[in-house]
């Protein structure tokens, strides 16, 4: 099944851009392959705001933040995960506002054998509140239940509009491209568990950190799902046709996208290797995958 990805999405950095009533949102000047054109931070709310995933602290992005809340009272700054591009500017957000976060932990704090974290995760941030999937967080004229997605990190927490039947997505579903996950802190039976949680509901809309907002969630996630499972399948394909290494896996499987993204296909290949052999479906000698007897 194609993920029906929305290609629209045109950011006007450090400009506030009106997208419901109670919804706004502001993109940091960062874009990259893994960010698309930029983190983009919610503000919600009109006199006394939520602001969610206030994104990297670059001072040019952190000054058009504090330029476009002038006036308003920031209660709430919620975080949905501790990656570089998305928790870092919380910090001198809550210095400027006084504002408590909320997360559900330090990054690897989902992980029950301890913090083993990959690259570019924020180690400085700490909520102020940690929050646990079903938890409530209310404002004035804003209501968010929080809903756990660990997958593509262990801490991965998106957060539920009630007054707009809206879910703010982080990086579980992106708006533009399908989601890294990266052990140890990424984990893909939890990460294609959590999909199937958000299957189960009834949002209306996306809004993810990265891309545009996905209007008909339910067959995009469907999608999502599906693309997960076709990748398992080429995963196992390429083991039973004789590679059964990483890299030959990599080669073939993603051998039409820029090498330059190999590292992190890389990263979703080992995701899908580890969950297969939980499943006892294969094993392992030394990085020298074979399918099971």
């Amino acid at each position: 099944m194609a993920i029906p990805f929305i290609r629209t999405f045109e950011p006007h950095y450090g400009e506030e851009i009106r997208v419901t009533p109670l919804i706004s949102r502001i993109v940091a000047n960062n874009p990259g392959p893994f960010t698309f054109r930029g983190t983009g931070v919610y503000i919600v709310g009109r006199d006394e705001v939520a602001v969610i995933d206030p994104g990297p602290d670059m001072p040019e992005h952190v000054a058009a933040m504090k330029r476009a809340l002038a006036g308003r009272k920031i209660t709430h700054i919620l975080v949905t995960h501790t990656h570089s591009d998305h928790s870092p500017a919380a910090k001198p957000l809550k210095d400027w506002s006084g504002a408590k976060t909320y997360a559900f932990g330090p990054h690897g704090s989902g992980r029950d054998d301890g913090p083993k974290v990959e690259a570019g995760g924020d180690m400085d941030f700490t909520p102020d509140v940690r929050v646990k999937d079903g938890d409530v967080v209310e404002g004035k004229g804003f209501t968010f239940e929080c809903v756990h997605t660990p997958g593509h990190t262990s801490n991965h927490m998106c957060f539920a509009l009630k007054e707009e039947q809206a879910l703010f997505t982080g990086d579980h579903v992106m708006g533009w491209s399908t989601t890294v996950v990266t052990p140890p802190d990424g984990d893909m039976a939890q990460y294609i568990a959590s999909v199937e949680k958000l299957e189960k509901r009834n949002d209306r809309t996306l809004y993810p950190t990265h891309g545009a907002p996905v209007t008909d969630p339910k067959p995009f996630l469907a999608a999502y799902r599906e693309h997960r499972l076709e990748r398992e399948q080429q995963v196992l394909d390429a083991i039973r046709d004789g590679l059964v290494t990483i890299p030959k896996m990599v080669e073939r499987i993603y051998a039409a996208i820029d090498k330059g993204l190999w590292p992190a296909a890389s990263r979703s290949v080992l995701a899908h290797l580890i969950k297969l052999q939980h499943e006892g479906r294969i094993t392992n000698d030394g990085g020298t995958y074979r399918l099971a007897a």
